[in-house]
């Protein structure tokens, strides 16, 4: 009878250790954090962007599959998938939401006011309808804003063209970062006592023939952070250069494309912004409602010394030494 006892202890014992490791089991996998990132399309800039987050994540400790999960959304352009693909997100139970372009980070918020959403690259969030205030933004959303630096941009287009009389700006007017970025151009220009001539374009399509009527107008181009023109700057190269224009673009990869040279945001450092920012959040360090709005401080020289040459612009021989040793030169 003893033996018997002992016998149903031991099974006893087996099957509550069994039942406990399983539990515990699910417990863990329940408490996996979910990072839901939502994109407007696949562009360079923006791929770095996400490459930079993805990195830092794993740098910080969170590998994707093994104890964060990290579920990708593309709408490839097409603003009318963001809806859908940000309530996607939010139903699926995501810890911490990543917006990838203002498109993207409007559909998150739209979708959500509890969720933390952070921001991946957005000029202007006040402006953008997305918080409060940029230092206070007193709701569930914050994150990095990929703004230009504006005035050394400005600064840099004057000393390769110390003759020009009109420069151009041109910018997508559904985009409220590029229309953000305008504004800003335009009261730097008005400081400076730069002629600007603006243009606006509502989509990819309007590129082609505005960009035309601009080229014929103006001396040089301006381009704000602005995805839709990211999306097809071989279309504004291709006009510029039969006009014999140089275009200074925001980005580094708009540069490599074939613009002439900038002051450029890095883009894998919003990315990696970025990321530090959710691990905070993931880690209950901060709140959205408290954190403010990021900003990078400097922007890195850029100079496509290829096009340059080919325009027959003279360059700043301290911005090519700078370009050179702290930037990124594409020959």
């Amino acid at each position: 009878m003893k033996r018997m006892y002992s016998l149903i202890a031991i099974i006893i014992a087996f099957l509550c250790f069994a039942f406990f490791r399983e539990n515990n089991e699910f417990v863990s996998k329940q408490r996996i954090p979910k990072v839901g990132v939502l994109t407007l399309m696949h562009h360079p800039a923006l791929d770095e962007i996400y490459k930079g987050y993805v990195d830092e994540l794993a740098k910080e400790g969170y590998h994707n599959g093994k104890n964060i999960k990290i579920e990708y959304q593309n709408a490839n352009g097409d603003q009318s998938n963001l809806k859908t693909m940000a309530s996607k997100l939010v139903n699926d139970n995501s810890t911490v939401l990543f917006g990838i372009t203002t498109p993207a980070a409007q559909a998150l918020a739209n979708s959500t006011t509890k969720t933390p959403i952070v921001l991946g690259a957005v000029t202007d969030p006040k402006a953008a309808g997305l918080v409060k205030n940029n230092q206070h933004p007193g709701g569930n959303i914050t994150g990095v804003s990929d703004q230009a630096p504006i005035r050394e941009q400005l600064n840099l287009i004057k000393q390769f063209m110390p003759r020009m009389k009109t420069l151009g700006v041109i910018y997508t007017s559904s985009d409220a970062s590029a229309v953000a970025g305008y504004h800003q151009i335009k009261r730097e220009c008005r400081k400076m006592n730069i002629n600007l001539k603006a243009y606006s374009i509502a989509n990819s399509n309007d590129l082609n023939q505005v960009s035309e009527q601009m080229l014929s107008q103006v001396d040089a181009v301006i381009v704000p952070t602005d995805n839709t023109i990211a999306g097809a700057m071989q279309t504004l190269v291709k006009n510029a250069d039969a006009a014999n224009k140089p275009v200074f673009p925001a980005t580094d990869t708009m540069v490599k494309q074939g613009g002439v040279a900038t002051y450029s945001v890095n883009q894998r450092a919003l990315g990696v912004q970025g990321a530090k920012m959710t691990v905070a959040i993931l880690k209950g360090k901060s709140k959205p409602a408290d954190t403010p709005i990021e900003y990078m401080k400097h922007g890195t020289p850029v100079l496509n010394i290829k096009q340059a040459r080919k325009l027959n612009l003279q360059i700043p021989t301290q911005f090519e030494k700078d370009a050179e040793t702290k930037g990124e030169v594409y020959k």
